[in-house]
């Protein structure tokens, strides 16, 4: 959710399971008082908070001091997650999540878990080694200073690079729980702009096998074959523990209703762990 999504949250909410982790983005345009209200009524409603920290948008070490302070106060800071974020240049002194991380105030303001990205077809402005590295090197600083953690993906469309990705992760060493990015059900046309906005591959194959064509932008689509391939396909001893975390492109409510009627149609589709 965003910081406007208060209301929505609370439309949806009675769909959604308590505990279930909702994801805070951190925005520009969005000021510290609009993503604390934001988390406090994520926990309001029987959820767990887990605001993003975007390292770049941070203009210095006090905003992050400060948005840190306004989530300890309120009880809602335990989950964070930590990404580099949109700007090509940073704001102010941080230009990657990992210099979040080693700046000691996560676990200073009470943080206990914390959260990374993974990006399992690529991303378009950092090179394959780069990702490697920044990814082995926060999971490292998480188990240094030792947090638990997760790592979020890129959402995709297609399971067989996802599970090549895991595969690699763990011959790399790195054994926190993976939370594979699953597009929520949404048109086909905003699907294919965020895909294009975040360098997701949506080649006509892909498009086939996930269930939308290219040449017809006009329907909604769901996961529901992304979902049976991961889950048919995984493998723990492989691919360690692995869930999944969905991106509401289509609406909070939306996407609740549909990960409710999945549930009852077939619960074999979901990952273990």
């Amino acid at each position: 959710m965003t910081g406007k999504d208060v209301a929505r949250l609370e439309e949806a909410g009675a769909g959604i399971p308590p505990g279930t982790r909702i994801n805070i983005t951190f925005l520009a345009g969005e000021d510290t008082a609009t993503r604390l209200t934001a988390a406090r009524a994520v926990k309001r409603l029987g959820f767990v908070p887990v605001p993003h920290i975007s390292a770049r948008r941070l203009p210095s070490r006090s905003a992050l001091e400060e948005f840190l302070a306004g989530l300890a106060a309120d009880g809602t800071g335990d989950n964070v997650f930590v990404v580099g974020g949109d700007p090509a240049r940073p704001e102010g002194p941080y230009p990657d999540a990992l210099a979040v991380l080693r700046t000691g105030l996560l676990r200073r303001h009470g943080v206990r878990h914390v959260g990374i990205t993974g990006y399992p077809e690529g991303h378009p402005g950092i090179a394959g080694p780069d990702l490697w590295s920044a990814l082995t090197d926060k999971a490292a600083a998480i188990g240094a200073d030792r947090f638990d953690g997760d790592v979020i993906t890129q959402f995709g469309f297609d399971a067989e690079p996802v599970l090549d990705w895991l595969e690699t992760l763990r011959a790399r060493g790195v054994r926190l729980p993976v939370r594979v990015g699953v597009p929520g059900p949404a048109g086909v046309r905003r699907l294919l702009g965020y895909a294009t906005r975040f360098g997701v591959g949506t080649s006509a194959s892909v498009a086939r096998k996930y269930g939308f064509s290219l040449t017809n932008l006009m329907g909604t689509t769901g996961p529901d074959r992304f979902l049976h391939a991961l889950a048919r396909d995984y493998d723990p001893a492989r691919h360690g523990t692995v869930k999944v975390h969905f991106y509401t492109f289509g609406g909070l409510r939306a996407t609740a209703e549909w990960i409710n009627r999945f549930r009852q149609r077939d619960t074999s589709a979901a990952p273990a762990g």
